[in-house]
């Protein structure tokens, strides 16, 4: 498919047109004055309607571009060009104007219901700031830019979504919920791509709302608690097990006790007890026996 691309259109200043228009009326007056005073003479009469039609088709060339606008103009359905540049213009006036806007929008999408990579059913919805920098293949190569916006936007979320898993324990691991600018930059690539077609520019796109589906919310969120719990235990025994040995590689090189396999047996036992226990540990001192 051929794609058409923006280019600037000829155009006029209106100002000046505008004086010609009335230099069309003044001369229309004077051969109508003319005629009147020569017995309706046929070449007056035939002045005065070719300098009114040239009036009324000039009148339709008039139009004023805003700022952040464009006009894209056609001939007789070929693409002439496009104009940006805001003022009172005139441009031919067979051509027929259509606006586009080129202001920054936002397209919110609704709450879409989806699974995730590891096919929890989760809800999720995001923002997208975009807008249009070709007018011309905003216009022709797509039926409607703003609708094709939203339903690309929205395919482009689901398809994230189904690519990551909400959640993840894992530090290098990527998830909707934990790797947030990173998610937002492969959402707006992923939209940008789909969009490209249309002449339109993704400038951010992020997630805005994030959640499990209510049939599992309460189920996941226990899921979620148990393997933080076993994350924290795992890090608690890490640290546990390095410090019982760096202890005994200390009272070793130190020379502060000399301990058998026993007793070293009895020390790793009672210092991960004191260390892995989720309540306080209350030492007991052994002050020696009474009989020898």
């Amino acid at each position: 498919m051929d794609q058409i691309s923006e280019r600037k259109t000829w155009r006029v200043s209106g100002f000046l047109m505008f004086v010609v228009e009335l230099a069309l009326l003044a001369l229309s007056a004077y051969f109508v004055y003319a005629a009147v005073r020569s017995n309706g003479s046929a070449t007056d009469l035939v002045a005065v309607v070719v300098l009114l039609l040239l009036f009324g088709l000039f009148v339709n060339g008039f139009y004023v571009v805003q700022p952040n606008e464009a006009r894209v103009l056609t001939f007789f359905g070929t693409y002439v060009g496009s104009l940006r540049s805001p003022g009172f213009w005139w441009s031919n006036p067979l051509t027929i104007r259509k606006h586009v806007l080129l202001r920054i929008r936002n397209f919110n999408s609704d709450k879409l219901k989806v699974n995730d990579s590891q096919g929890n059913p989760i809800e999720i919805a995001a923002v997208v700031v975009w807008r249009v920098v070709d007018s011309a293949r905003a216009l022709f190569d797509v039926e409607s830019y703003e609708t094709f916006v939203a339903i690309q936007s929205e395919t482009a979320i689901r398809a994230l979504a189904t690519a990551y898993p909400y959640d993840s324990h894992d530090e290098a691991g990527t998830s909707l919920r934990g790797s947030p600018d990173e998610i937002a930059d492969k959402l707006r690539q992923e939209v940008q791509n789909r969009l490209q077609v249309a002449g339109v520019e993704v400038m951010e796109a992020r997630i805005n709302h994030l959640a499990y589906a209510p049939e599992i919310a309460q189920a996941m969120l226990r899921r979620q608690q148990a393997q933080a719990v076993i994350a924290a235990r795992q890090k608690i025994v890490e640290g546990a097990v390095g410090m019982v040995d760096m202890a005994i590689k200390m009272l070793a090189d130190q020379k502060v006790i000399d301990l058998d396999e026993e007793r070293k047996a009895t020390m790793v036992n009672n210092l991960l007890v004191a260390l892995v226990s989720e309540q306080e540990v209350s030492p007991v001192i052994n002050t020696g026996s009474l009989y020898t």
